[in-house]
């Protein structure tokens, strides 16, 4: 009864994290990567690996600490434990992958500062046991990776005609005028917007239904 209890809360956390409670495409937060890192899908998926390893690894640990962490310090401690995870997938991606951590330049650095991370921990890790923090953290993470990816294949392949760096017949011939516009700052404005605007008429589509 216990495993099943627990299976049901984990998938429902997950289909939170994942769509009713998506914290880009329902809070419109974390966004500064769109803009950083969609312009190619490889560089998304260093990037948003980096985010779901630290928002679940950060939710598990702050849950830990949860009880033995005095309330006046609690921000400055979890801040600290996000900066932790965020160096050691830094450093881990210096040395065994030095180009595409020169790609990603300093923002692997200021996931510190997503504020997706510090929601979830102050929103759920700080009042549950660790292993829903865990399972709150990946869901969340992966929630955000939906959205990131959407908008880097739309971006990489129209606006460049490849996807992970491979040419797309479609995208990259000659009845093909790539918009370049996309693969530019205002792209990410531009893409991330229909992305959301899709998502929630969607969900407004669903919510009619029932």
């Amino acid at each position: 009864m216990n495993g099943s209890s627990q299976s049901t809360s984990s998938a429902s956390l997950m289909m939170r994290g994942l769509w009713y409670e998506n914290a880009i495409v329902r809070q419109v937060l974390g966004i500064c990567s769109t803009l950083a890192v969609t312009n190619r899908v490889l560089n998304t998926v260093v990037m948003c690996a980096a985010l779901v390893v630290t928002t679940a690894l950060s939710s598990w640990t702050v849950s830990l600490m949860r009880r033995a962490t005095p309330r006046s310090i609690r921000m400055m401690v979890e801040t600290l434990i996000i900066a932790f995870y965020v160096i050691l997938f830094d450093r881990f991606l210096r040395a065994y992958w030095p180009d595409m951590s020169r790609q990603l330049g300093p923002y692997v650095g200021l996931i510190i500062t997503n504020c997706i991370i510090l929601g979830r921990i102050e929103a759920f890790a700080n009042s549950n046991p660790p292993l829903p923090s865990l399972v709150d953290g990946v869901a969340n993470g992966l929630g955000y990776t939906l959205v990131l990816l959407i908008v880097a294949t739309v971006r990489e392949a129209m606006g460049m005609g490849t996807f992970m760096g491979l040419a797309l017949p479609l995208f990259s011939g000659p009845l093909w005028d790539r918009w370049i516009l996309l693969v530019m700052p205002p792209g990410a404005f531009f893409t991330l917007a229909l992305v959301i605007w899709g998502f929630r008429s969607i969900g407004m589509m669903r919510r009619e239904e029932t």
